[in-house]
């Protein structure tokens, strides 16, 4: 009687595949063209426009730009004032891209998937070099209607917000189609 076959333990990942997978192309250029947008814009306000700290420009009768340094979180909830806050969020965020990153080349599995993260991670990353040069994430879009003001944001604010929305579809499209395709 032969001993029992052993399974070998599965190989260990190589770097490579930590760091890069089959969306990651895609996620890289979507961050890098999030980033640079978001970026080009706000500093075309504060450089070419000169638009002030808390100077308010109408633009149409639902939208204003308006010069306002978020030193907080969402809603600057937690707001840190100090150069010592600001790089702790601004770490935190790039500790996020990293592991948002891994992710993607770890288990993307769709075009969907990796933009959508492409769009959270070049987001990240443009409000955290905000914090790094202006001491807080510079935002310039206000929306309004009848009197009542939305919170002002960026354009880095807006890829986060659309990736989470895709990734929210995809895993909800996916999940309908692994379904269907059960039955």
């Amino acid at each position: 009687m032969s001993p029992p076959e052993k399974s070998l333990p599965p190989a260990p990942a190589s770097v490579g595949a930590w760091l890069w997978g089959r969306f990651s192309r895609l996620g890289l250029w979507v961050a890098l063209v999030t980033v640079l947008a978001d970026q080009a814009h706000k500093w075309w306000m504060i450089l070419v426009q000169q638009v002030k700290l808390g100077e308010r420009i109408y633009v149409t009768p639902f939208m204003d730009w308006v010069f306002v340094l978020n030193r907080g979180i969402s809603y600057s909830l937690f707001s840190l004032d100090s150069t010592s806050g600001q790089l702790i969020l601004s770490g935190f965020a790039v500790l996020v891209s990293v592991g948002m990153w891994v992710w993607l080349a770890r288990a993307g599995t769709s075009r969907l998937m990796g933009a959508s993260l492409g769009l959270i991670i070049g987001g990240a990353i443009g409000n955290a070099i905000d914090r790094v040069l202006l001491g807080g994430v510079a935002d310039f879009f206000s929306l309004h209607v009848l009197g009542y003001y939305w919170y002002v944001f960026n354009i880095a604010d807006v890829a986060i917000v659309a990736g989470v929305a895709g990734l929210l579809y995809d895993s909800v499209s996916t999940s309908r189609n692994a379904a269907a395709n059960q039955g």
